[in-house]
């Protein structure tokens, strides 16, 4: 469905990559033979609305080299810009499936960090999420450069660091753009919001219906209230006003620029 109003897209919407399920495999091939380092993000409703307050996070988004969507908030603002929306990538079920796939049997070639959360849910997180393979592991309340500094104490060279940031919008991003000007090799930096603790069962998963249905935001609300109530009680209604608003904007500015050029 296009919106007869929006005549220019709204930037963050056009930076998405939007992927059907049959279009993971040749994503994943694609993000293997990237020659540098590469960060792998994902935009959910509330990233939209932060990226809307705070111009510094709305440039950390812009620069990412991969936006994948997360939920039914964005699927409704790719319907608004007028782009199909295709499969719902959220990170607790694409980044387990992600990093299996890259790394399979090859453990020699790669190397793996967890940077999020916090003890017992970091270590127990990143066994689960990494299939007992061997990390280095990272809470997620340091500065970028003391992540800078745990990097290069623990990367080999001549491998593939995986690197899964689960530190929550709008850090995990920020730092994974400080990492990437630092870094002089292949990698691939996942920004992955809370799937160290959800990979440690720190909070359930909401059931396959909820998440069949893109309710899985209302399911989190239900355990969590105190600490998601203002961002999807409030959150959302904020969302569809920045939505509406854009597409406004971008209307008229596109307006004033075809009545320019139909002056003499």
């Amino acid at each position: 469905m296009k919106n007869p109003l929006t005549k220019r897209m709204d930037p963050l919407i056009g930076k998405l990559k939007l992927l059907d399920e049959s279009d993971t495999r040749p994503f994943i091939s694609e993000l293997k033979k990237r020659e540098s380092p590469t960060i792998l993000g994902f935009l959910n409703q509330h990233g939209y609305n932060i990226a809307q307050r705070q111009p510094a996070v709305l440039d950390s988004f812009l620069q990412v080299n991969y936006l994948l969507r997360d939920g039914i908030g964005i699927k409704m603002a790719c319907s608004f810009n007028g782009r199909d929306p295709k499969a719902n990538l959220n990170g607790s079920d694409f980044i387990p499936e992600l990093i299996e796939d890259l790394v399979g049997e090859s453990h020699d070639r790669y190397e793996l960090f967890a940077m999020g959360t916090r003890e017992p849910w970091l270590s127990e997180g990143a066994r689960n999420l990494f299939g007992n393979r061997h990390f280095h592991a990272i809470d997620g309340f340091k500065s970028p450069e003391e992540y800078q500094a745990f990097y290069q104490q623990h990367h080999v060279p001549g491998r593939f660091p995986i690197i899964v940031l689960a530190m929550g919008m709008p850090k995990q991003e920020r730092v994974a753009l400080h990492l990437q000007k630092a870094m002089d090799t292949r990698a691939l930096l996942i920004c992955g919001g809370a799937i160290l603790d959800f990979s440690a069962q720190r909070f359930p998963r909401a059931p396959v219906v909820f998440r069949r249905l893109g309710l899985e935001w209302a399911f989190r609300m239900l355990i969590e209230p105190r600490r998601l109530f203002k961002r999807y009680a409030i959150g959302i209604p904020v969302f569809f006003f920045y939505l509406s608003r854009n597409a406004l904007s971008n209307s008229r500015r596109v307006g004033g620029w075809n009545a320019l050029k139909r002056e003499p």
